[in-house]
């Protein structure tokens, strides 16, 4: 069975291990369950197919079955708040933490770069800036960006964009977009692309005051909606966005990066209607 430092879902583990005992002799969730002292015998069953989670009172009953201590018992317990936690902040911060366990175990994290692209909103519009400012330093690019970042912070960007093959580089230095897109797990989207969604809906609240009506459109609506309704919405919002990308696939020669944001989200509670 693999180290548990090449996991990112807790639930593969617990059914590669379960997988693993029941190949070398009769091993039953029954058993399972009775091993980690858990009442219900089909407990971590439910667990693996993601029916219920486990709590942290679970997690120290698990630990010594898979007979995980030190640094592989704090990994687990990261991968579980990393999987089931519904804070982003926590999903990120546990994911970061992950990471380091494993790299200070000499475990090669493949997610690391995607992990790193996704968790600034400056990745993305570097990646479109760069082709357009041939020539141009990382201080010039990084101080074109609106709020401007460090020459630093641009070149990091840039280097990571070259390794993950994003932006390549021709012979003069100047960058050119490649065809090629950030792949990665699941679990490791979740935890990072709901951060960058609040920061760029934080630079949008800033655009308000930043810019005027000639260089932003920002607008909205408040409205009453049923299920059905918001669904309908909701197909309207993604078909808007294809054309949008239609659109943009047709822009040769830009000569700014903006930001678009869709967005319909709830500002009340349900109201369950009392029938007479």
């Amino acid at each position: 069975m693999k180290s548990v430092f090449e996991y990112r879902n807790y639930r593969e583990y617990i059914r590669d291990f379960y997988e693993s005992r029941k190949r070398n002799s009769a091993f039953t969730w029954r058993e399972f369950a009775k091993l980690a002292q858990f009442a219900s015998s089909g407990f971590l069953k439910l667990v693996c197919d993601g029916k219920t989670r486990l709590s942290k009172v679970a997690v120290e009953k698990v630990l010594p079955v898979f007979g995980l201590l030190g640094d592989q018992a704090e990994y687990f317990r990261l991968m579980v708040a990393f999987c089931d936690s519904p804070s982003p902040e926590v999903r990120s911060s546990s994911f970061e933490k992950m990471m380091k366990i494993a790299q200070e175990n000499r475990v090669e994290f493949l997610e690391s770069k995607s992990f790193a692209y996704f968790s600034s909103w400056a990745n993305p519009v570097l990646r479109e800036l760069a082709p357009i400012m041939p020539g141009a330093t990382p201080l010039e690019m990084g101080h074109t960006l609106v709020p401007a970042i460090s020459a630093a912070e641009a070149r990091e960007s840039l280097e990571l964009q070259e390794s993950l093959g994003l932006l390549q580089k021709d012979e003069c230095g100047n960058y050119r977009q490649t065809s090629e897109g950030v792949s990665s797990s699941r679990e490791v989207m979740s935890a990072t692309v709901v951060n960058m969604q609040k920061q760029y809906a934080h630079l949008a609240a800033e655009a308000l005051e930043r810019y005027s009506r000639d260089y932003r459109h920002i607008s909205g609506m408040t409205m009453g909606l049923d299920r059905e309704a918001y669904e309908r919405l909701a197909a309207e919002l993604d078909a808007f966005r294809k054309k949008v990308a239609d659109i943009v696939s047709n822009v040769k020669n830009y000569d700014r990066v903006y930001r678009l944001n869709l967005q319909l989200f709830p500002l009340s509670k349900k109201v369950e209607k009392n029938e007479k």
